[in-house]
């Protein structure tokens, strides 16, 4: 069984983390601050009340038990503090059926009355009035004393509470937006990296936020510019060996084409062909991708544009319609390289269109000989053939897989190889759609 990870159970976001920690010693000094007012402060206060109050209800029995005291059958007599008493109950006494025995903080006050007073004592409190009902035993019946519940108990403690959770809940809110501020530049950050990735600019972007997030922007600003410079020195290097090596190109081919016919003659026009096309494909490699503009196009309508391209009946099964974000003609030269791969080395192939919430596939399958899951990714390698599995003579430079990766990538997807149901080769070009 795995020992079980913090990571498990702690949010896994930068925000929701740095929230949490912002929180939890919040909700803890909250929380010892309420155990410790309450178990320390409120019950302290609350126990020398009600030993005032004991004091007072001993000396009231007191009066209430001597028989030379005149009013002692008086029905009520005010004293100090808005507190009356009396030595013996009349028919108007309330109830103690209708006077509520257990309250807030009354736990203090019932054991003081009883080691006090060394008799049992009644405490209710009146539901319409909230005055506390004290009756004790006297000689000829029962005393009661009524005082206000104010004079007993600590009942305001809640307002400490109460302004505690406000200023909590005001210095949550200022961290928060200063939260707000430090994670926006992350994810700001996040983006570009991903644009970048992907191929593409964001104009507005510019380094902000923490000195360490600026300098991340920074170097990620630096390494995309050096990036870029390396790209188009290449590309213009191999652009004009390409345009170099063509010239000669052009005049062996007008020289082949004013010789009279031959095989050896058709054999050197095709080995002319061959080399322009090799030509094609280096540049091609060496760009990583092509020209055109980013822009949001329909996947599905191209890759049935390509499957009608070809002369074999390809089925194109899935939705019709597959938005998604790239340029188009990096993509078109992608899925082509699959379909054209998949025809090349085998009689039967089939396309599937898969639109996710995050996720769009191009599925290409064939029932040809396929290739060993251990050499998957060594058929990714420039210019690997990997004559074993495939047919030997069939034509080709070993970009076309490699190409077509390089272009998923670009785009922040990837390309995988699997079997497939036809019994030869799946290859799964994957796009995301989250740019939508």
């Amino acid at each position: 069984m795995p020992r079980p990870r913090l990571r498990d159970v702690t949010p896994r976001g930068l925000y929701a983390r740095s929230l949490l920690i912002i929180l939890m010693p919040v909700l803890l000094i909250l929380s010892l601050m309420t155990w410790y007012y309450y178990s320390s402060q409120v019950a302290e206060v609350n126990r020398k009340l009600a030993q005032a109050i004991t004091r007072d209800a001993n000396l009231i029995r007191a009066a209430c038990l001597n028989p030379d005291y005149s009013a002692r059958d008086h029905t009520r007599i005010q004293m100090q503090l808005d507190t009356w008493f009396t030595c013996s109950l009349s028919a108007q006494t309330i109830p103690e059926t209708d006077l509520k025995q257990n309250f807030a903080y009354d736990e203090a006050l019932k054991s003081e009355l009883a080691e006090r007073l060394g008799v049992p004592v009644f405490v209710g409190l009146a539901r319409d009035d909230s005055r506390l009902h004290l009756r004790f035993p006297v000689n000829d019946g029962a005393g009661e004393i009524i005082i206000d519940r104010k004079r007993a108990f600590m009942i305001n403690s809640h307002i400490f509470i109460v302004w505690v959770i406000a200023f909590s809940l005001l210095m949550v809110a200022l961290a928060v937006g200063f939260l707000n501020q430090q994670v926006r530049s992350i994810l700001r950050l996040s983006e570009a990296a991903r644009a970048f990735g992907r191929g593409r600019d964001l104009p507005d972007f510019h380094p902000s936020g923490a000195t360490e997030v600026r300098d991340a922007a920074r170097a990620l600003i630096d390494m995309k510019e050096r990036l870029t410079a390396f790209t188009e020195q290449r590309t213009a290097m191999l652009a004009g060996v390409s345009h170099d090596l063509r010239t000669p190109l052009t005049r062996l081919k007008l020289a082949l084409a004013m010789m009279p016919d031959s095989d050896d003659l058709h054999a050197a026009r095709s080995d002319l062909d061959d080399m322009a096309m090799m030509l094609d494909e280096y540049l091609a490699f060496a760009r990583g991708e092509e020209a055109d503009e980013a822009a949001l196009f329909d996947l599905g309508a191209m890759v049935r544009e390509i499957a009608g391209s070809f002369g074999a009946h390809i089925p194109v099964t899935g939705p019709s319609q597959v938005i998604v974000m790239g340029h188009p003609l990096a993509i078109k030269r992608a899925v082509t390289n699959l379909v054209s791969n998949a025809l090349k080395f085998a009689m039967k192939a089939q396309i599937v269109l898969v639109d996710g919430p995050r996720w769009a596939e191009v599925a290409v399958d064939d029932d040809g000989p396929g290739i060993p899951p251990e050499r998957h990714e060594e058929a990714f390698r420039p210019f690997s053939r990997l004559d074993d599995a495939r047919t030997q003579n069939a034509p080709g430079t070993g970009l076309g897989l490699t190409l077509a990766r390089d272009t998923a990538r670009a785009h922040g997807g990837d390309i995988r190889l699997m079997k497939s149901p036809l019994g030869g080769l799946r290859a799964i070009l994957r796009l995301p759609t989250e740019t939508r």
